[in-house]
């Protein structure tokens, strides 16, 4: 069994994570932890239950005040960082120092390139060398890096929805280099956190445009999607579930289904993307509770022009599912074990009849 920690175990991503972890059969999971302590704040021990009811009678931890000697204290081998950058990036160096293998949830280790912080993230990176050794946890892309990492960067949600088509475009030559991919992403309001702000309480929420081209997950998609890209994030009144839809010129020679077969040759074997049949779009309900990337693909060859929509959950595929997915590759384990039912690969892996 691998036992593991939480950290950040109150927040959205922290509890689905432990929900999944508890179905898993290859885990124990043997401390939850808040994420305030290291950063000055400090915090009381308290039932996951009060905070999450769903977990009531099904986990009797308490989330404890987080510390670099508490987690190690706690005998997990594994820590799942779903805190702030600021914490992460303090909490990582310590936790791999004392032997554990570190899931930071957080973009604190996402980019080796260093200088992405003080501009989007606002924090001068401390531990370059860390940033260079981490692996980006995207495991359609990194999976052979991932089998020997002792730290990952588990992407970021936005990003997820976008690097998984447009990289596979991007490394076939179906997009036009010389112009930027556009994208549209609408999110759920778990997107934005539990702390409390007036733009996600019930009676203000809406379908609202925020950070227009200067979203801090802009960085990330053009590091690992290969491609030049205008980002507009939207904010929807539901709880959970990403939309984006992806605009691209298409390069000469190419048609929308010959970009539709490169999507085939790049995810057709893999558990947790499938490519939609001609004229099937993506949905939040399609993806809802999954760690699936559901894409769909059309266009106009007359004019060149390709449009992507694909649908994760942004709780499990873009977060807590990929964290998992990470795990499971690092330590040898099927990789759907406590993502799909038995842990196996669906039958219609890939491509959805």
């Amino acid at each position: 069994m691998i036992e593991v920690a939480i950290v950040g175990a109150a927040g959205y991503a922290g509890a689905e994570l432990l929900s999944i972890l508890l179905k898993h059969p290859g885990v124990r999971v043997v401390g939850l932890f808040g994420s305030e302590r290291s950063a000055g704040k400090g915090e009381a021990p308290a039932d996951i239950a009060d905070s999450h009811p769903a977990f009531r009678g099904l986990c009797h931890l308490s989330i404890q005040p987080a510390s670099v000697e508490g987690i190690v204290a706690s005998g997990a081998s594994v820590v799942f960082l779903c805190t702030p950058h600021a914490v992460s990036h303090h909490l990582a160096p310590a936790l791999l120092e004392a032997g554990r293998r570190v899931f930071d949830l957080s973009a604190s280790f996402r980019f080796a390139d260093t200088a992405v912080y003080p501009k989007h993230y606002g924090f001068a990176h401390a531990h370059p060398d860390l940033a260079a050794r981490a692996v980006y946890g995207l495991c359609e892309l990194f999976r052979e890096r991932l089998r020997t990492a002792d730290l990952v960067g588990v992407p970021g949600c936005y990003p997820t929805s976008v690097i998984l088509p447009v990289n596979a475009l991007v490394r076939a030559g179906a997009i036009d280099g010389s112009r930027r991919v556009v994208v549209d992403a609408i999110s759920g309001i778990s997107g934005a956190g539990r702390s409390p702000q007036q733009r996600t309480l019930f009676c203000e929420v809406s379908v609202q445009p925020y950070e227009v081209l200067k979203h801090r997950h802009t960085p990330e998609m053009e590091a690992y999607s290969g491609a030049r890209v205008y980002f507009t994030p939207q904010v929807g009144p539901y709880d959970r579930g990403i939309v984006s839809t992806i605009h691209a010129d298409l390069a000469p020679g190419w048609t929308v289904e010959r970009a539709r077969a490169a999507l085939e040759g790049a995810y057709g074997s893999e558990a947790f993307v499938r490519l939609l049949p001609e004229a099937r779009w993506p949905s939040v309900a399609g993806v809802k509770g999954t760690n699936f990337c559901d894409i769909g693909v059309g266009g106009d060859d007359a004019g060149r022009h390709l449009v992507i929509v694909s649908a994760i959950d942004n709780l499990v595929k873009g977060a807590a599912g990929q964290a998992v997915q990470c795990m499971n590759i690092r330590h040898g384990l099927p990789e759907g074990l406590g993502l799909l039912p038995g842990g196996g690969v669906p039958s219609t892996a890939g491509v959805t009849a």
